[in-house]
């Protein structure tokens, strides 16, 4: 035996040298191939299949996540209370992530007159950068 087999102890997270990972080299070569399905790609394809239904007697293709929000429309109207409750609830979260994105689109006027003195000062510094590369 040589050395390093002498010195080196083999056990519980331990493994011998010889079957150990070589450098560069992964332990899943292979991986989880690409485009591989799941659970979110599926449920995306259910929700946007097309179906026929009939509005007003006329037939109409819409996704299935539309017709499932139609049909809840529909029973709510009729006065299923959870079906209310349900669509009620939804277009409560709708409303509140609306708000959340417009108060992240707005700018006060302090941070707006920091971005014109930013833009200005930019603007001038590579114009002289500009006029220093015809001389």
């Amino acid at each position: 035996m040589s050395k390093d087999r002498d010195d080196y102890e083999i056990g519980y997270g331990k493994p011998p040298r010889s079957t150990r990972f070589k450098k560069g080299q992964s332990g899943n070569a292979k991986g989880r191939p690409k485009g591989s399905r799941n659970f979110a790609n599926d449920l995306d394809d259910v929700l946007n299949t097309k179906m026929t239904v009939n509005e007003n007697g006329q037939p109409r293709k819409v996704s299935t996540q539309l017709a499932a929000l139609m049909r809840l429309r529909e029973k709510a109207l009729k006065g299923e209370t959870r079906a209310l409750d349900r669509l009620l609830s939804m277009a409560d979260e709708r409303s509140t992530e609306k708000d959340a994105q417009n108060k992240e689109r707005h700018i006060s006027s302090d941070e707006m007159d920091i971005l014109e003195r930013f833009v200005s000062v930019h603007t001038v510094a590579s114009s002289e950068e500009g006029q220093g590369d015809g001389e």
